[in-house]
């Protein structure tokens, strides 16, 4: 293939030159003549493991150049990635006008161009930003997007020192693109590349790269503060974290990478807060584990609001434990929730076929009659009886029996905790706690007439 790029640092060199080890023609394209002379001596612009040879290779079966002349650069290629930097505020705001600056350069090369162009955004962008540059590039070449042109997001995963290995030996190869033709392209372009291919969204490929760094950022941190406690009392740091990486089936694994309620149940809780407790004895500073409940709580009256925002009074809670399959009560979040609610007047029931056995049994009977007297009569094992009677339907757990729900229901708000659904023709209101509508019913969007002035007593 004909690929362009634009921006010769350290993401657009590595790209270059590995591209033409694939056996691609690359053009490269900066604005700084040095290192346009630079490529076609031969010579990268970053100093990196591998890159020299590649460069070199690269020149020497010319597969590789370099020019600062942006029309020859665009009617000589058929994708151009940008990859120019994107410098962060002292606040953290992104300057993204090298990104569009490029974009309007490219936009003002096609207007002359025939043949259909895909533009990938390399460089780490916020989301929205590939939606603003096809918008910029539209407006420069007089073209329609998907028409004349496309732009996908293909974000890099490139550590210095390892750069041109993790190019070519990825944990994966992520796209965003709404265009079908540019999937195709893309796949070919990396069909030599021994990873899994991810089409997504544009804005899901866009946010990928900051939730993945931060992530890396906290996996740090948090490995220091437990390195921290574990110096204070003694015990081999090294030795905690190894066996804690060990376990691929929760610690290193997705089982909790998963958006939804906060955790509770009698361990998570209980656990995390020994351990701070530990650390503070011993006077360790740990604001990171520290602010681990504090997030937890803030998950919770985010429930809280959602369900407020209906602007129902008669609410039913499908399940109150802390998941599905058990009637432990103990720290389950959904009972702070129903407390909240009761205590501003809400009228609330509950089903809980497991929580309504144990409370006759007595398995929970104790627990709820001291802690929870005024649900003490509100749980019932009559799912219909609750979801006929309120207004809105809160899915807490994944029973496969709550499954049903929006086809017998389907008048009813639903707010979905645990992501009941993946997706959804529903009549009525649905919303999840943390993803956005995933309903393809268009009456979905129309607000709810609430029927009461306010929720406060």
């Amino acid at each position: 293939m004909n690929i362009s790029i634009f921006g010769l640092g350290y993401v657009g060199c590595v790209g270059a030159a590995c591209l033409a080890k694939m056996g691609h023609h690359v053009i490269g394209n900066d604005v700084s003549e040095s290192k346009v002379e630079l490529i076609n001596q031969g010579k990268p612009t970053i100093i990196e493991a591998e890159i020299e040879d590649l460069v070199r290779e690269g020149r020497e079966s010319g597969r590789l150049e370099a020019s600062m002349d942006i029309q020859y650069t665009v009617d000589n290629s058929d994708i151009s990635f940008i990859c120019v930097g994107t410098p962060s505020s002292r606040e953290g705001h992104l300057n993204l006008n090298y990104i569009y600056g490029v974009a309007r350069q490219i936009g003002e090369a096609l207007r002359s161009k025939d043949s259909f162009h895909i533009v990938a955004v390399r460089s780490t962008v916020l989301p929205g930003t590939n939606k603003a540059v096809g918008e910029i590039i539209a407006e420069a070449s007089g073209k329609e997007r998907d028409k004349d042109f496309t732009v996908v997001s293909n974000p890099e995963f490139l550590r210095e020192g390892t750069s041109v290995q993790d190019y070519m030996n990825p944990p994966l190869t992520l796209i965003g693109t709404d265009n079908e033709y540019a999937e195709k392209q893309f796949r070919e372009l990396y069909r030599d590349i021994p990873a899994e291919f991810v089409s997504t969204d544009i804005e899901v490929a866009e946010i990928m790269k900051y939730v993945n760094n931060t992530f890396h950022a906290l996996k740090i941190v948090f490995g220091n503060e437990v390195g921290n406690i574990c110096k204070a009392l003694g015990i081999d740091s090294h030795k905690v974290m190894e066996i804690f990486c060990k376990d691929k089936q929760l610690n290193i694994s997705p089982y909790y990478f998963k958006p939804g309620f906060a955790y509770g149940g009698s361990c998570l809780p209980k656990d995390s807060k020994a351990l701070r407790t530990l650390a503070h004895d011993r006077y360790v500073e740990t604001p990171v584990i520290n602010a681990i409940d504090p997030s937890n709580e803030i998950q919770k009256q985010i429930a809280v609001d959602i369900i407020e925002s209906k602007g129902r009074r008669a609410v039913g809670i499908l399940g109150l434990s802390f998941k599905a399959g058990t009637d432990d009560l103990r720290n389950s979040p959904i009972v702070d929730v129903a407390e909240a609610l009761y205590g501003k007047g809400y009228d609330i029931q509950i089903y809980d076929r497991n929580v309504r056995v144990s409370q006759l049994t007595g398995t929970n009977s104790d627990f709820i009659r001291a802690k929870l007297p005024h649900l003490h009569q509100i749980i019932t094992d009559d799912l219909d009886a609750v979801c006929s009677e309120c207004d809105v339907l809160v899915i807490t757990n994944k029973e496969k029996e709550f499954a049903g729900i929006p086809d017998k229901y389907p008048d009813k708000c639903i707010v979905d905790l645990v992501r009941q659904f993946r997706e959804l023709d529903y009549d009525g209101n649905y919303e999840g706690i943390s993803w956005a509508n995933i309903n393809t019913n268009a009456a979905q969007d129309r607000p709810v007439e609430r029927n009461m002035l306010t929720t406060e007593y």
